[in-house]
């Protein structure tokens, strides 16, 4: 299926009224008081593209699916004796902007001010209709302002209910949504559930959570009660908060008879994002024990192993390979003492431990967002940086080290990351970065062979003997006899991935004003909150070097240098209103 560039719209007029709030085409009349966050517009524009690219691949499933049935039917007849020509329409053209009626049918389920079905309505092409939710009826008589404002009454219709309502009251056949938007303020647990029952085989659920506190593991009993997982304090928390929410999703979904397929997961300023297609079959919901893993975390040198729920092999009974049998793994899978330092281990999970990406999905959203129209996106160049890490990503590995605090543990000068690397690729492993991360090191080498890199390079820069204290993980790792040597100087040519060669925009920009996702019920633009938000910024730092530094208070009133890798430009300065 081809997709024409979006239908050129209406230049806007200037608008007197100061507190219209624009982005792209869209337009929202604030009116001084709304909920609005600058930083979620990657947010929006990765969303529009994921779903533009969902929709050709589903138009093109449905096509070759009418095209099988057709040639079904062209076999019995021929059978019958009665020859039936057809040829397969050409597939139809859509353009974003317009209703069709074999469209996709959106739910956004929190919609606030609209802005974001607004956006959808404006640059999707092939939509049949959205459903703009929000349990305030402000925010609908905001929605319903804002939906006329852009002229797109008729691919929107505003609905004042309770989210998981609207989801419980579409659970028939036809009332059924092709995708259904969750961004919730904190935790989307509880709308999980509603989803699942909503969508229509192969649907697309997009989910973002807030709360990456309670994710990263400084709260695990609060993760456990929202989530149904415990999470580790590890330096992979970002990835890890992606695990576990699709730990969470995939098993609302097996409760209903369906699985969960990963298209995108995304860890990015505050949040996570995931975009997950959700299909009915019961004997793939099977698959899904195989799909989880506990994690044991050692409390000395932090060393992680993950642990399969369930294994799969093929059934030796009937001699076909894709008829699998199920089994339960013995464990643990580590000792009660670490291997390499000694001290106990810590439990968590479970958490998802198959691909988090689909590559195919990734390489065709890679393509689509360098081309019109969506190559006109506000935060292109940033989604091109992210996706082409991901791309990288090695996917069969779950979660990721840090040369920083591996060295750390060790109180070892920190091993240059490309050294590191090259080291890791001349021992003939793999290795990758990941996009939560730009200190992260993701590869199939095992704990061992990095521990001994370690020793390796240790005795070019060796520790303080002083250091050298039993019991400590420093004195059982560093004592054992380093096996071989590895090498540093040599880059490797893999050592230094494209998307770094290129300086892609690959990870988040310093925190701005904007920065979080903001207070509940409050509102995020308006004439006390830029204010609040710029003075508060970097304050504990500002307050400590004033201290430190008597006379030099007019100074720390600057806002923080940006010194993010990515961050080309100095900020301009924000002037604080009254």
């Amino acid at each position: 299926m081809e997709i024409d560039e979006e239908k050129p719209h209406a230049a806007i007029a200037e608008n007197p009224n100061e507190n219209v709030i624009r982005e792209r085409n869209a337009e929202i009349v604030s009116g001084g008081n709304v909920f609005y966050n600058p930083v979620q517009e990657f947010n929006r524009d990765l969303s529009i593209a994921v779903l533009n690219i969902y929709y050709r691949r589903l138009a093109k499933e449905r096509s070759e699916k009418a095209l099988k049935k057709q040639r079904k039917r062209v076999k019995e007849n021929e059978a019958e004796e009665k020859p039936e020509t057809g040829v397969p329409e050409d597939p139809p053209v859509y353009v974003a902007g317009t209703r069709y009626e074999d469209g996709l049918r959106i739910l956004e389920a929190l919609a606030a001010t609209g802005l974001r079905s607004i956006r959808y309505a404006q640059e999707i092409a092939g939509v049949r209709q959205i459903v703009a939710n929000d349990l305030s009826r402000q925010a609908v008589a905001s929605i319903n302002t804002n939906v006329r404002h852009n002229k797109v009454e008729e691919l929107i219709e505003a609905s004042h209910a309770d989210a998981m309502t609207v989801m419980y009251l579409s659970t028939a056949p036809e009332k059924r949504f092709d995708a259904v938007d969750l961004d919730p303020y904190g935790c989307p647990n509880r709308f999980l559930d509603g989803a699942m029952q909503c969508l229509v085989d192969g649907g697309l659920l997009l989910v973002t959570a807030t709360d990456m506190a309670v994710l990263a593991g400084n709260a695990p009993e609060a993760c456990y009660v929202k989530y149904g997982s415990v999470p580790l304090r590890m330096k992979c928390c970002h990835e890890m908060a992606l695990r576990i929410l699709l730990h969470c999703i995939e098993s609302h979904a097996n409760r209903h008879g369906k699985y969960i397929e990963p298209l995108l997961s995304i860890s990015a300023d505050f949040y996570i994002r995931i975009f997950v297609r959700v299909y009915v079959g019961q004997a793939q919901c099977k698959l899904s024990m195989s799909k989880q893993s506990w994690m044991y975390q050692c409390t000395g040198c932090e060393t992680f192993t993950l642990q399969p729920l369930g294994i799969t092999k093929p059934n030796p009974t009937t001699g076909n390979p894709q008829q699998l049998k199920f089994g339960i793994p013995t464990g643990p899978a580590v000792n009660s003492q670490c291997e390499h330092c000694g001290h106990r281990h810590h439990l968590g999970g479970p958490i998802w431990s198959a691909p988090l990406h689909n590559p195919e999905f990734v390489q065709d959203l890679l393509k689509a967002v360098q081309e019109p129209p969506l190559e006109s996106l506000g935060t292109q160049r940033r989604i091109v940086g992210v996706l082409s890490m991901v791309q990288e990503e090695l996917q069969n590995v779950p979660l990721y080290y840090t040369p920083d605090k591996l060295c750390c543990v060790l109180k070892l000068e920190i091993v240059p990351m490309l050294k590191f690397r090259s080291a890791i690729l001349h021992a003939g492993y793999r290795v990758s970065y990941s996009h939560a991360s730009k200190n992260s090191l993701k590869t199939d080498a095992p704990p061992a062979v990095l521990w001994d890199i370690l020793r390796s390079w240790s005795k070019r820069h060796p520790v303080n003997p002083d250091r050298m204290i039993p019991g400590t993980p420093l004195q059982a790792i560093l004592s054992k006899p380093c096996t071989k040597d590895y090498e540093f100087d040599e880059l490797h040519p893999a050592a230094n991935p494209k998307s770094r060669k290129s300086a892609l925009s690959r990870f988040q920009e310093n925190p701005t004003p904007h920065w979080g996702p903001g207070t509940r019920a409050t509102i995020m633009i308006g004439d006390n909150k830029l204010p609040k938000s710029y003075r508060n910024q970097n304050k504990k730092q500002r307050h400590k070097t004033t201290q430190q530094q008597p006379g030099n208070g007019d100074q720390m009133d600057a806002p923080p240098q940006p010194d993010g890798e990515e961050h080309l430009a100095k900020q301009p300065k924000l002037e604080a209103t009254a």
